[in-house]
């Protein structure tokens, strides 16, 4: 593959192949020229061989996190409350029909 020679790649080096990006780009829908494959071909192999040195590190005693920062949800409490009166959720509607939003006709 290109990028291959050009990065005077060994076997196990090479983590994807034209074929896994061809794939990749087909699920994203999108179109590349061959050039483009080489280069996004290349991309992804490099963030591949980073994860690797990550996978070389020991982490045996450390907890997986989701975020780095401690975050938590603000959340209001749940309680029931009066809602709009029919006016009041039509007042600003921009056209209206027998009390009920108007909108354009979707299927024929």
């Amino acid at each position: 593959m290109p990028w291959e020679k050009e990065r005077n790649m060994t076997e196990k080096q090479k983590k994807i192949s034209l074929l896994d990006v061809e794939k990749v780009a087909g699920l994203a829908r999108l179109g590349l020229t061959p050039e483009e494959k080489a280069k996004l071909g290349g991309q992804l192999n490099d963030i591949l061989v980073y994860m690797e040195k990550l996978d070389e590190l020991e982490t045996s005693g450390i907890e997986p996190l989701a975020h780095i920062l401690p975050l938590q949800n603000v959340l209001r409490e749940d309680r029931v409350r009066e809602g709009l009166s029919q006016e009041q959720a039509l007042w600003n509607a921009p056209e209206k029909k027998d009390g009920l939003f108007k909108v354009p006709l979707v299927l024929e």
